[in-house]
């Protein structure tokens, strides 16, 4: 029996990140999916939206068929 599994290389976070810290974020995503980990990787609040920023992505956890992910922000793009 296989295990689905989803190989991602930006984080989109639909608005639904938790602040844990000031710059580190918790996100919980439906299904098992693979990050790159403590690499500049792009985020973004939807996958066609313009990059927010980038973050390192510090800690990943499979569980129940979600995969939650803890990340720290590293520069973010503003409009100012």
């Amino acid at each position: 029996m296989g295990m689905g599994l989803e190989l991602n290389t930006m984080i989109v976070t639909k608005g639904n990140e938790l602040r844990k810290e000031e710059n580190l974020f918790e996100l919980k995503k439906a299904g098992y999916r693979l990050y790159p980990m403590h690499i500049p990787t792009e985020v973004r609040k939807t996958k066609d939206a313009e990059s927010s920023g980038y973050a390192t992505i510090e800690k990943l956890e499979w569980e129940q068929e979600t995969t939650t992910i803890f990340y720290r922000l590293i520069s973010l793009n503003s409009t100012n």
